[in-house]
């Protein structure tokens, strides 16, 4: 009977795991080469729109203030609405905003469909990390989620040259290849959206790919993870504990830091790259960014694994910015090439080995209607950062022409939540699950 109540649990985890787990990586690798590919458009399009960096760092930072006005309902319509429709129509709407932005003939133009494609897109990753609640058990969220987030280096590793070979030759019609490019990476989202109405189950309880048995048990299974956690369903006390419980915001001031970093990273680094050679084509420089996202991709999976079998979080994601933060300034120090992009290859490993174990901290805390709110909330506040990171950058190549200290601003904005997960007492987490009780009483 043991072994028996073994494999079935081996077989089910596995067969959600392969029906989920590739689509929504092929999701969120889309999602981020569309947000993303801002950045080497701007290897052209910068001086085709006669862009200063601050102007740059403004069209990359507006696309957040949007997401933020618009991903808390973004959450609740999901869990409403369902996540297979949700999800579908966000990937339809914004790989319209993508194509179109390949036809702006100014700023303004720009400033628009990027704050557009930040409502369309927002809700599209909280819904997601949700959606990973009602198919996984809290003890394998931080390796599913950090499976899940390697899309987002894949989406460098693929959209670095991808995106960089289209700039260099792709000119059809007559329009320049930064245009060319935006038009056929926008084309795929729409292309997903609609599959995703077909490919998506919202529910185990609708789940006709799973025998009865794998059904029943995940429901039984995942019935006991809520209770565990001992969280009411009730929307409007979820809604106010998220928006009013201090650790809540505390998580998001740490994600808020954190992402400046990232987004500053991920938004400046093929401008960073371009300075450090001027003999290097479009192409070549997206060779070259694909290096550290293939250190992140790995070592993101290996420490998030690390993670669920000691079962530990904070410490895991506080670890994981310290390296994120001695690679930023170490790349800064250096004046070689290759020593620059070694170390920028250890900051990204460092970054993106955060999300697994620092996810898997925030949904242990809520579930239900209340991580509805509580994980879009956290996700909201914190992606308000890529407009700062993004815009403080601009501001700090125009004011000192020096690449090197914008990297030493980044180094110091993953030193901070480094140290607010270490000031964390190990005791909040379990105290956390309590609170929720008492507010909801």
């Amino acid at each position: 009977m043991m072994n028996d109540a073994v494999s079935l649990e081996k077989q089910t985890v596995r067969k959600v795991t392969m029906r989920i787990v590739p689509f929504i990586i092929l999701l969120y690798i889309i999602a981020f080469i569309d947000r993303a590919n801002l950045g080497y458009a701007a290897l052209d399009m910068n001086d085709a729109l006669g862009l200063t960096s601050q102007m740059f760092g403004i069209a990359s930072g507006v696309f957040f203030i949007s997401y933020f006005l618009f991903e808390v309902p973004s959450n609740i319509m999901l869990e409403r609405v369902g996540a297979r429709k949700w999800i579908a129509r966000i990937l339809i709407t914004w790989g319209i905003v993508v194509v179109l932005t390949g036809f702006v003939e100014n700023a303004i133009h720009l400033y628009i469909l990027r704050f557009l494609l930040g409502a369309f897109e927002a809700g599209f990753f909280p819904g997601i990390i949700l959606y990973l609640t009602y198919w996984f058990r809290a003890k394998e969220r931080a390796k599913t989620i950090a499976m899940f987030m390697t899309a987002i280096a894949v989406s460098y590793i693929i959209g670095a040259p991808v995106s960089t070979w289209i700039l260099d030759n792709i000119n059809w019609l007559g329009l320049d290849g930064w245009r060319w490019m935006f038009i056929l990476e926008g084309i795929p989202a729409v292309i997903l959206g609609i599959l995703t109405l077909f490919y998506l189950t919202d529910s185990p309880e609708q789940a006709k790919w799973l025998t009865n048995d794998e059904k029943n048990w995940l429901i039984a299974e995942l019935k006991k993870d809520r209770e565990a956690n001992a969280e009411a369903n009730s929307n409007h006390h979820g809604f106010k504990y998220a928006l009013t419980n201090p650790r809540v915001w505390y998580l998001a001031v740490i994600y808020f830091t954190f992402n400046i970093g990232l987004y500053g990273i991920g938004f400046w680094l093929p401008q960073i790259i371009k300075s450090l050679s001027d003999v290097l084509s479009n192409t070549q420089i997206g060779l070259l960014t694909m290096i550290p996202y293939i250190f992140g991709a790995i070592a993101m999976n290996i420490w998030s694994r690390r993670s669920d079998r000691l079962g530990e979080r904070r410490i895991h994601a506080a670890i994981a910015l310290i390296v994120g933060c001695v690679g930023l300034f170490g790349s800064g120090m250096m004046s070689s090439p290759f020593l620059s992009i070694l170390m920028m290859s250890v900051a990204v490993a460092g970054m993106y080995s955060f999300y697994g174990p620092f996810w898997s901290l925030a949904t242990q805390f809520l579930s239900s209607s209340v991580a509805a709110v509580g994980i879009a909330a956290i996700n909201s506040i914190g992606n308000l950062s890529g407009f700062a990171g993004p815009y403080a950058i601009g501001m700090i190549q125009d004011a000192t022409g020096s690449v090197n200290v914008a990297l030493f601003f980044l180094s110091a904005s993953l030193l901070i939540p480094s140290i607010l997960l270490f000031a964390m007492r190990k005791e909040h987490a379990g105290q956390l699950s309590r609170d929720i009780n008492v507010d909801q009483n």
